[in-house]
């Protein structure tokens, strides 16, 4: 009698063990994990988050960012959201993020290119040109570039690339940026451009800025700084010959505004700038795009052309469709500054 039952017990166990074991195998759809990279040149692998139905094509997309801050995490997500929500569980993503110049990403784009990627994504405008370095076969989407004519030094750019690259634009309207000084300092006389010079976008920006302060009878003066490392000593330069400071949207600003705010916000100059992570970070006012949004419409651009809806070589660029005027008001009120009407509050967090 004990062994009978010692049998049924057993048979029970057993039973219970192989349905677990069935549970476990029927779990679908968990996204494999990414790999870890090696260095910071090194890309990773990450998928979508939903299986495909078999016999449906799938796809590796290369993401190369130029450096981490963000604006620019903002419209990487947004890339891969877009794209994942075209093409549910149809996308492999391999990830790569420089260290802020073309240089620190051109092996990031060529493992991609070695990868033979289906598409390449590049986030900023040295990514965009590494990218455009390493490949003239695969698709290029450059997003977060300001003016594609510069950053691809094309002369008489009109608006499509015309080879494997298009993308969108984070070019907010200069007149109205400049527009913004007079606004907020009808008193200014000086006004200092700070910008890196390493970045030829910048200087785009700082030119053309320069030519409608300087139609407002403004007397403008450029500081550039190489890197980082000449930064301080020359935002204290223009902090203390300028009334007010313009920064353009410039990835090595946007990845050390403290510098700038512990040298201007003391001194008690003002800074306008040209996105609106750099305004949160050292800024009084800016005019804002969705970063996010940006990457949006790339990531709706790159499943056309993965699908075959469209042909890269005939997208024209594509610019972010609003713009939104914000201010900061925690340095706003220790400036003693009011906004303007129609400017909204940046959410400090």
């Amino acid at each position: 009698m004990k062994m009978k039952l010692s049998k049924l017990a057993a048979l029970v166990l057993a039973g219970a063990m192989m349905l677990s074991l069935a549970a476990c195998g029927g779990s679908s759809g968990s996204a494999p994990s990414a790999s870890s990279a090696a260095s910071s040149g090194a890309a990773s692998s990450g998928a979508a988050s939903s299986e495909p139905s078999e016999g449906t094509a799938t796809y590796t997309v290369g993401i190369c960012q130029l450096v981490p801050h963000d604006a620019l995490d903002a419209a990487t997500q947004g890339f891969k959201d877009a794209l994942n929500e075209a093409l549910p569980g149809q996308v492999e993503f391999k990830e790569g993020v420089g260290a802020g110049d073309s240089a620190t990403c051109t092996p990031i784009v060529t493992d991609l290119v070695s990868s033979n990627v289906d598409l390449i994504m590049a986030n900023a405008t040295g990514a965009l040109q590494a990218a455009a370095a390493a490949t003239e076969d695969i698709p290029i989407l450059g997003t977060s570039v300001t003016e594609y004519g510069v950053a691809l030094n094309i002369a008489d750019f009109t608006g499509t690339v015309g080879n494997n690259i298009s993308g969108t634009s984070d070019l907010a309207p200069l007149s109205e940026q400049a527009d913004m000084v007079t606004e907020w300092f009808p008193e200014a006389k000086t006004v200092g451009l700070l910008y890196c010079s390493a970045e030829p976008n910048s200087q785009y920006q700082v030119d053309e800025v320069q030519k409608f302060l300087e139609a407002k009878n403004l007397t403008c003066t450029q500081y550039p700084f190489a890197d980082s490392n000449d930064m301080a000593a020359v935002t204290q330069t223009a902090a203390a010959e300028c009334d007010v400071i313009y920064v353009p949207t410039d990835n090595t600003v946007a990845s050390n505004t403290g510098i700038i705010d512990n040298i201007c916000r003391p001194a008690g100059v003002p800074v306008i700038a040209g996105e609106e992570g750099i305004c949160k970070g050292c800024g009084v006012a800016t005019l804002s795009i969705s970063y996010y949004d940006l990457g949006v419409a790339t990531g709706k651009m790159a499943a056309k052309i993965l699908t075959g809806e469209a042909d890269v070589s005939e997208m024209a660029i594509g610019y972010a469709e609003n713009v939104t005027p914000k201010y900061n008001p925690v340095i706003c009120e220790e400036l003693g500054l009011t906004p303007p009407d129609g400017y909204v509050a940046i959410e400090m967090n």
